[in-house]
C-alpha cells in the first residue's frame, strides 16, 4: 500500500497554495526542511519567515501579521508549538480569534528515535480546550492536503496535527473533507471503533480480524477533534452499545475524553480507549513504539470483543 506522511502533503498543498492566494505567509522555527515549509520557502522567499528557536516569538509574529491581514500557517515539532507557545496562542490568536493556522509536525509517539522529550502525547488535549480553537487529524495524506486547502480558505485559528512517519493513503483523489464531521469508513452492529490520525488505518484492520471472529465492527474516522461530531458518535452509541477509542495520543485529553463526553450526555454506552496511558514517550522505532505503547490492530480488536460481550 502506498505510504505519505502528513507533513509531507501538507508541505506539498501549502506550496500550491501559495500560487493561489498572496494573502498567505509562512513562519517556522528553524525546522523547514522537517515541517516541509521549506516547499514553500524555495517558491515563495518573500512570504516564509525562519524565526529561529524562538517558537513564543513566532506565534507573536503570526498574530500581528494575521491583523495586518494575512492568512499565516506556522508550523514547528507539536511538542513546542503547542508548549512554548501556549500562553501566546490562548492571549493573542484564540482570545482575538485571529486568522493563524498552527500546522504542527511530528506528533506522538512515532517521532521515534527523538525520544520522549520529542513526542507529544497531549497537544490535543492543550489545543481542544482552548476557546475559538479548532483541531483536526487527519487520517492521511490525502486528508491532510484537503484540511490544509480548507484552513487555507477558512478563517479563525486552527490547530492541525500532522505526523513524522509515512502512513498508508486511505482515500482516493476524489476525496471530500467535511469539517466537523466524522466520516463512517465502515458499518457495523456489534461494535463502533472511533479513531483518528495514523490509528484509523489500525482501527480498519481491526475491523478485518474482527470480521473473521464474526464481530461486526463500524469504523469511523473523526478526524475534526473540535468541533467534534456528537451526533454521529451518539448515533452508534446507540446503535452499537460500545464504542473503542484509537489515538496516538494520551487517553486524556484527546479522541477519548471527546468520546466519552459525547456519550455522558447524549446516549450512554461501554467505551474503551486506546491510546497513551499517561505516559511519557521513549526513543524507539515507530513500529516498535506503537507496540510497545499497545497502540496495534490487535489491541483494538481485542478491546472491542471484550466490549462487544459484555456490552
Amino acid at each position: 500500500m502506498e505510504k505519505i506522511a502528513t507533513r509531507e502533503a501538507y508541505g506539498k498543498a501549502l506550496a500550491e497554495l501559495g500560487k493561489e492566494d498572496p494573502a498567505i505567509v509562512v513562519l517556522d522555527a528553524d525546522l523547514s526542511k522537517s515541517t516541509k515549509t521549506n516547499l514553500f520557502a524555495k517558491e515563495f522567499p518573500e512570504r516564509f519567515f525562519d524565526m529561529g528557536i524562538a517558537e513564543s516569538n513566532m506565534a507573536a509574529a503570526a498574530a500581528g501579521l494575521a491583523i495586518g491581514g494575512q492568512t499565516v500557517f506556522m508550523s514547528s515539532f507539536a511538542v513546542f508549538a503547542t508548549g512554548r507557545c501556549f500562553e501566546i496562542i490562548r492571549n493573542s490568536i484564540c482570545y482575538p480569534k485571529l486568522n493563524v493556522k498552527i500546522a504542527a509536525t511530528h506528533a506522538g509517539i512515532t517521532v521515534g528515535e527523538d525520544g520522549g522529550s520529542h513526542q507529544s502525547v497531549e497537544d490535543i488535549a492543550i489545543m481542544r480546550a482552548l476557546p475559538n480553537m479548532r483541531v483536526f487529524v487527519p487520517a492521511d495524506g490525502v486528508e491532510a492536503d484537503r484540511m490544509t486547502r480548507y484552513l487555507a480558505k477558512s478563517e479563525g485559528p486552527a490547530y492541525l496535527r500532522l505526523g513524522r512517519s509515512g502512513q498508508p493513503v486511505l482515500f482516493n483523489d476524489d476525496y471530500q473533507f467535511e469539517p466537523g464531521k466524522a466520516a463512517v469508513l465502515r458499518d457495523g452492529d456489534d461494535v463502533a471503533i472511533i479513531a483518528c490520525g495514523l490509528m484509523v488505518a489500525k482501527a480498519l484492520e481491526a475491523a478485518d480480524l474482527l470480521k473473521e471472529e464474526g464481530v461486526s465492527a463500524a469504523v469511523i474516522n473523526a478526524s475534526t477533534l473540535k468541533p467534534f461530531d456528537e451526533e454521529t458518535v451518539a448515533a452508534y452509541a446507540e446503535k452499537c452499545g460500545a464504542i473503542v477509542t484509537a489515538e496516538e495520543h494520551s487517553v486524556i485529553g484527546g479522541l477519548g475524553s471527546a468520546v466519552a463526553e459525547t456519550v455522558a450526555k447524549r446516549c450512554p454506552c461501554r467505551v474503551g480507549m486506546i491510546g497513551v496511558d499517561d505516559l511519557f514517550g521513549q526513543s524507539g522505532r515507530p513500529d516498535e513504539l506503537l507496540t510497545a505503547y499497545g497502540l496495534t490492530k490487535e489491541a483494538i480488536a481485542e478491546k472491542a470483543k471484550e466490549l462487544a460481550k459484555t456490552k
